[in-house]
């Protein structure tokens, strides 16, 4: 787990060292990414023993002084992206490792705000490959334990870790974590984590750690958190029945037990109105941090400051672009339910790109009520959805087959969507990561 000390000398480490070097000079990171995609047979694998005997070998110091590890079906990014800027506001080290990214993978591991430089990462990935010797890793684990060794060559207060997938069995899980979060549970990677509520919550539920606090941002919990917080020993904390947001106007207060305890806190910059239960949870964490004190005007200042690629993000211009990376049916419904509260005089063009594994009818059937005109391509990945298939889809849901309409690229949709747009129309962009990278790489 986290604390692993193994005996090593300044002889081995020469040995690493030398050996590193020589790696360093032969890969670029596009190299590393791509030699990456080719050390295991599949995507993804679940399991902790290849990557748990990996990290024992690195031999590394501790990530940070306090670790917190945040699962989740939606809301993870946006509430490390909260806690990372309140924490920074206050004059905290932070370390963040969070996926996947937007525009570059750097984007994953973060150290103050900063997103790491291309010789550390591949610095990180040299040592890694020196550690794992013939032992297969995932993309993922090799990236995440990449991560861990960036993290403990810094004196960090904190670190924030994103799960991949699930939780139990998630290469982030080999570390315990002092404070661990579940944001919210819905369905989604069912193929993995199982097909209800029940037994999704029972795979996030596997971050928890005995004497440990839970944070859950999730009103309805399900039974098979409570019972792994009862069975495992953890304390659980939840929305709605531990702690509470108050809403007057965009501000609001945070309740402890009912009871409002801190005041006029502000409207989150990343915009959707489910923000608010993900900077609750981010404020619970803070409490939690009883060695790393912030005050109101820290977390005032940080959810002012706080930015989260592709979350509810809108650029303005001659015409009102957001992009969304929505891309199941929870994270659907709570983008309709902003661009409901959001209305705007003229038309909503939906630029709309979705992977073929997900539940497509019910996410169309989440964004129908607030879309005027449909714009379907499939994002460059092998996983996506025909826009053909899509569209059948939207048709079998009521939509007239006039208002969809299927394009090569995500870049032509959306190059046509802002071009059939007036000034008091908007574009929306969603479906998933990749649709929302395509198309914000047309206005970088």
């Amino acid at each position: 787990m986290q604390n692993l000390k193994l005996p090593k000398s300044s002889q081995m480490n020469t040995s690493i060292t030398l050996q590193v070097g020589k790696c360093d000079n032969t890969k670029s990171l596009p190299e590393w990414l791509c030699y990456l995609e080719t050390l295991h047979p599949q995507e993804i694998e679940l399991g902790l023993e290849r990557v748990q005997r990996v990290f024992q070998r690195q031999n590394l110091r501790e990530l940070g002084h306090k670790v917190v590890v945040v699962a989740g079906t939606n809301g993870k990014g946006s509430t490390i992206a909260m806690l990372e800027s309140i924490l920074l506001n206050a004059g905290y080290s932070v370390g963040s490792y969070t996926s996947p990214h937007l525009h570059h993978y750097n984007e994953r591991v973060r150290v103050n705000g900063i997103d790491t430089d291309d010789a550390s990462l591949c610095r990180a990935f040299a040592r890694v490959e020196y550690a794992r010797g013939s032992t297969s890793l995932s993309y993922f684990e090799f990236g995440t334990l990449a991560a861990f060794d960036l993290f403990s060559r810094h004196k960090l207060d904190v670190v924030l870790l994103e799960v991949g997938l699930g939780g139990r069995l998630d290469a982030v899980n080999i570390i315990d974590a002092d404070i661990s979060v579940i944001t919210s549970i819905d369905i989604d990677h069912e193929e993995w984590l199982g097909k209800d509520r029940e037994a999704i919550g029972f795979e996030k539920a596997g971050i928890m750690r005995k004497g440990h606090t839970t944070v859950c941002g999730e009103r309805d919990v399900p039974e098979s958190i409570k019972a792994a917080a009862q069975r495992v020993g953890a304390d659980l904390s939840v929305l709605g029945e531990d702690f509470d947001v108050q809403r007057h106007g965009d501000e609001w207060d945070w309740l402890d037990h009912g009871t409002a305890t801190i005041n006029d806190l502000v409207r989150p910059a990343l915009g959707a109105d489910c923000q608010y239960d993900n900077a609750a949870v981010a404020v619970a964490v803070l409490q939690q941090l009883v060695d790393f004190p912030v005050d109101t005007f820290d977390i005032v200042e940080g959810l002012e400051l706080v930015q989260c690629l592709g979350r509810f993000e809108r650029h303005l211009g001659t015409t009102d672009c957001v992009f969304d990376v929505a891309h199941n049916p929870a994270s659907a419904a709570a983008l309709a339910k902003t661009l409901a509260n959001e209305k705007v005089q003229g038309q909503t063009r939906l630029v709309f790109g979705v992977m073929a594994d997900k539940d497509i009818e019910q996410i169309i059937s989440s964004l129908a009520g607030e879309t005027t005109q449909w714009y379907l391509a499939a994002p460059n990945i092998a996983r996506a959805a025909e826009p053909a298939t899509v569209k059948d889809v939207c048709i079998s849901k009521g939509i007239a087959s006039a208002k969809v309409a299927c394009f090569d690229s995500v870049s032509d949709a959306f190059k046509h969507a802002q071009e059939d747009s007036g000034i008091n129309d908007r574009v929306v962009v969603c479906g998933s990561f990749y649709t929302v990278a395509e198309a914000m790489a047309q206005q970088l």
